[in-house]
């Protein structure tokens, strides 16, 4: 149940070929967490998916729309939309939406790079930073029309 005060969170996920990663924001929409990175091959990441849903009870679940440079759609553009789909039918009471995610792994490398983080870290954990990169920009998005 969400109020005036407390529109309920938001999940963002960051869904690539090999790792999905997860961030989710606080019930008031003001802070982003970095859940975590699962592993996408075989579809096992949606078991974490149920499990983040059944604990944080998200009102909206936002994925990241892998768009062109040039803003046009891509082959994964055109997997998330697909995915969408499915996500929907699966979770028939939760809203969903896209977001354009370009550039957000560039964002998130980069800020890992300034952090002096190792490749190895690196690699397990920027798909959980691109997520929370998306989740902010969203966030960021609702507040200012006013959607919070």
């Amino acid at each position: 149940m969400t109020s005036s005060h407390n529109p309920g969170r938001v999940l963002a996920l960051d869904i690539g070929e090999a790792r999905v990663g997860a961030a989710v924001s606080d019930p008031s929409r003001i802070i982003a967490q970095g859940l975590g990175v699962w592993q996408a091959e075989g579809g096992a990441w949606l078991n974490d998916l149920d499990d983040a849903i059944t604990r944080y009870d998200p009102a909206l679940i936002v994925l990241g729309l892998p768009l062109r440079t040039d803003g046009k759609q891509s082959k994964a553009a055109e997997r998330v939309l697909n995915l969408l789909e499915e996500l929907r039918a699966r979770y028939p009471q939760r809203s969903f939406a896209t977001h354009d995610e370009r550039f957000t792994t560039v964002i998130a490398q980069r800020a890992l790079l300034e952090a002096d983080t190792s490749r190895k870290k690196r690699k397990k954990t920027v798909d959980k930073i691109a997520a929370v990169i998306i989740l902010e920009s969203v966030l960021e998005k609702l507040k200012i029309s006013g959607d919070m």
